[in-house]
């Protein structure tokens, strides 16, 4: 699809990505959307304009261009925050993805993908932001869904409440494959399709290591049960594509419907943990159900 194409044209106005073709330091195409996110109400004044003038200062230009370079000879993709500039002078801070058309030719045409993060990083940086989030995910840690769990554990409200655990099968053969930093950013993928399944009232963590748990209030089993399915079908056709690393791997998950019996949240984890791991004695790739039958131990 060349850039004459009308259903190239059609995409680069209508696409609400920011999304820009980058060639010797100069943007080449920008879509609509692009040319909005630094002030231009037409989109062809950025078309061939250098890359400099969307980012503060020459030393931040030659950097931003060093640290690309060495992204895409190593055959990884770029993915940073990167202080950027409007047309009216104003600064915010850009989520720039980038990586070549051709890994065969990395000093060639790139793409970048830009997105406003200013929000996020600034809650992100804050104190309270990092003693409740997970700094890979930016999901809520271990102690922020224990917190939350723990509002609903004992309560006397007539509302059932049910978690969930996930727990990603073969992940290790992932890191030990292509490293920690793709598995990094596949954990923050995961986790981004881990919240696009369920509401914004429910609450998605990372536990530990490649472990999440998700805690939906005022649902039944019946109905989490199908939350979990619907969780476990959408991470076996996830595909990770980071630079030339390819990846890809299933989950196991865990069900559990709080009882009076379960008196904690570790308990309740626990319990979440148990029907996990069942699910992954039937092979993965699948989900079950904790049935109560007797108290649950946990670790002191």
């Amino acid at each position: 699809m060349s850039a004459h194409d009308p259903r190239f044209a059609a995409l680069m106005q209508r696409s609400p990505l920011a999304v820009a073709f980058v060639a010797g330091e100069r943007f080449i195409e920008v879509s609509e959307a692009f040319s909005h996110l630094f002030g231009h109400v037409d989109d062809h004044d950025l078309q061939g304009s250098a890359t400099r003038s969307v980012l503060v200062s020459d030393a931040s230009q030659k950097s931003l261009t060093e640290r690309l370079m060495g992204s895409f000879q190593a055959g990884k993709a770029s993915d940073e925050e990167v202080e950027m500039v409007r047309r009216d002078g104003s600064r915010f801070w850009g989520r720039l993805q980038a990586s070549p058309l051709d890994w065969a030719q990395p000093s060639g045409e790139a793409l970048w993908v830009v997105q406003d993060v200013t929000a996020a990083r600034a809650a992100r940086l804050a104190p309270t932001w990092a003693a409740k989030h997970d700094p890979v995910t930016e999901l809520s840690n271990r102690r922020e869904f224990e917190r939350r769990l723990a509002e609903h554990v004992g309560s006397r409200r007539n509302e059932p409440v049910s978690v969930l655990w996930v727990d990603l099968d073969g992940f290790g053969d992932i890191v030990s494959s292509m490293g920690h930093e793709t598995a990094d950013h596949f954990l923050y993928g995961m986790g981004q399709l881990l919240q696009s399944k369920v509401r914004a009232s429910d609450t998605v963590a990372r536990i530990e290591s490649d472990r999440f748990a998700v805690l939906l209030p005022d649902c039944d089993q019946h109905y989490a049960e199908i939350v979990a399915e619907k969780i476990r079908a959408a991470v076996s056709t996830f595909r990770l594509r980071w630079g030339l690393h390819r990846a890809r791997t299933k989950a196991s998950l865990g069900v559990v419907l709080l009882h009076p019996t379960l008196e904690t949240p570790d308990a309740v984890l626990a319990a979440a943990a148990l029907a996990c791991g069942e699910a992954k004695a039937a092979g993965g790739d699948c989900v079950r159900i904790f049935v109560l039958q007797q108290p649950v131990e946990t670790k002191a």
